[in-house]
């Protein structure tokens, strides 16, 4: 039986997806997390210390569960895309997605010739791949490609970019656009819900499913009104927490983050 990425098949389907985020290269957690619910798992490999080794452990650990694992690469590059595709990742998400020749690049990088430049180098992927003998061809119509716009710079060319051919989803990275427009981070102002609206409007011109983060609840399903399925959600450093400080305001032993315990010595 062809395996199908669940994730590709429920955006399809019209239907929205979260991925948990991780961060740590601690197996055991990601492992746990793959088991909670979520729909995949967004191993970040551009913002934290997690290895390809990393990440091919967790690949392994995770086989079989319902969080299938995606990998957002440190750069927009072709081998990037090889390597973790090559530990058996079924998504690829590219940073900095700043031209239509970005957008191609991604997609490209992710299905073998005459479709694509992928290597044949596919020895471990086929062995994580959830069992289909035809690897290439399944590979070919399941890995999910995201591009994330978050520069300024993709405005330019956002129709380009958000019609390119291959590309799954178009993902909007709020936090450094805000940076490349100058808002040093801030989220809640005229200009960049202005540069969020031109990206959504040009998503929908060309039938691509557009996401972003969200970081509860409430968030995510303001967001599903805005017309956005894909999302990423919470790392698993911000679920610790939120767990944690769940259990201990009630009894008053809540600690803020980085508070340190003044030495006795």
């Amino acid at each position: 039986m062809t395996w199908i990425n669940t994730v590709k098949k429920r955006l399809a389907d019209g239907e929205s997806v979260i991925g948990a985020t991780i961060t740590t290269p601690g197996v055991e957690i990601a492992a746990r997390i793959a088991d909670l619910g979520f729909d995949f798992l967004w191993i970040e490999m551009e913002h934290s210390p997690i290895t390809l080794e990393s990440l091919r452990t967790i690949v392994l650990a995770t086989r079989g569960m319902a969080a299938i694992p995606f990998a957002r690469v440190p750069i927009n590059e072709l081998w990037t895309a090889k390597r973790v595709l090559d530990a058996g990742v079924a998504g690829v998400i590219f940073p900095f997605t700043n031209t239509p020749q970005d957008a191609k690049q991604a997609a490209a990088s992710c299905r073998y010739p005459p479709h694509g430049e992928r290597g044949s180098g596919a020895g471990n992927a086929m062995f994580t791949w959830p069992g289909d003998p035809e690897y290439y061809d399944c590979a070919d119509s399941n890995i999910l490609v995201v591009t994330v716009v978050e520069d300024v710079r993709a405005l330019d060319s956002i129709d380009e970019i958000t019609s390119t051919e291959g590309v799954d989803v178009v993902f909007i990275g709020v936090s450094d656009l805000s940076f490349s427009l100058g808002l040093r981070g801030q989220q809640d102002v005229p200009e960049l819900h202005s540069a969020i609206d031109k990206i959504v409007a040009a998503c929908k011109r060309n039938n691509k499913v557009v996401g972003r983060p969200a970081g509860s609840p409430e968030a995510l399903r303001r967001f599903q009104e805005q017309g956005f399925r894909f999302f990423q959600g919470p790392t698993e450093i911000g679920l610790l927490n939120q767990g944690g400080r769940g259990f201990l305001e009630p009894l008053g032993k809540s600690r803020q983050p980085g508070q340190r315990v003044k030495s006795l010595y």
